[in-house]
């Protein structure tokens, strides 16, 4: 039995001083891959430092998060372009998206950027990494109108409806990250998951945010991602090893252009 974390921010502040400790207790729960999802010029350093030493565990990706779309946002979409262009492997584009919770400051730069990105993820073949908070229709019209037989993705950090996740499958090519909130006992999460195809499910963790019941509020780490598992198995009345086996195919097919390079 295998495990995949889509989505997780090791190379945060917030594992600095133990992250060989925190990949070796996931690794002890058979969570085996780590895709990272670049947060903004920060944050690459770190990001590349555990890809080179952990080539087969960590794995890269690029991009801009929509909370660090600010002023100088074309500088740093034009530091990343090059590193797209640098040689470097990526699994996707990403963490990018549209956030409109904290601040609109920046909304046309948001989507500006977003769609800048999404023309990277086509040109390259890699599947884009969608932050939604609070910009669900937005995100999801800006997608459709620029979709086609090259764009895929994932939406990070699932928590809509059935109608929505049916708008999701519509756009063809595109998977709904799963993690901690599925555990939340008031989330809702757990009853939509319940009515979706496995064959469009992933796992994720969203770490060091978002820690699964019973460890919520404290910081989330990969080893949680069975634990999210297993409440899919439950209200989806199939086997923990299912769940694993088909989220793990699934990731494996959404980063499949990486797997082909490396």
């Amino acid at each position: 039995m295998q495990f995949i974390d889509t989505h997780t921010h090791l190379f945060s502040t917030q594992f600095s001083e133990d992250v060989d400790a925190v990949i070796e207790r996931a690794l002890a729960q058979k969570v085996e891959q780590f895709y990272l999802p670049n947060v903004d010029k920060e944050s690459v350093k770190q990001m590349y430092h555990l890809a080179d030493k952990y080539p087969q565990q960590c794995i890269p990706m690029i991009g801009l998060h929509p909370c660090s779309v600010k002023d100088d946002y074309e500088a740093q979409l034009a530091m990343f372009k090059a590193e797209l262009e640098s040689g470097r492997a990526f699994a996707g584009i990403g963490e990018m998206g549209l956030d409109y919770h904290w601040d609109l400051t920046f909304k046309q730069e948001q989507h500006a950027a977003l769609r800048t990105q999404i023309e990277w993820a086509k040109e390259y073949q890699l599947p884009v990494i969608l932050h939604t908070r609070e910009s669900f229709e937005d995100t999801l019209s800006i997608i459709a109108e620029m979709n086609d037989e090259r764009l895929t993705g994932v939406f990070h950090c699932f928590t809509g409806s059935v109608e929505d996740a049916e708008k999701i499958a519509a756009l063809g090519g595109f998977y709904l990250g799963i993690g901690g909130v599925v555990t939340f006992k008031n989330g809702g999460v757990d009853k939509t998951v319940a009515q979706l195809p496995m064959e469009y499910l992933v796992l994720e963790t969203d770490s060091p945010y978002l820690a699964p019941t019973p460890h919520r509020g404290t910081r989330n780490e990969s080893m949680h991602i069975p634990a999210i598992a297993q409440k899919i198995a439950d209200v989806k009345e199939i086997s923990l090893e299912k769940v694993a086996e088909i989220t793990t195919q699934n990731a494996l097919q959404l980063f499949s252009h990486y797997h082909s390079l490396v």
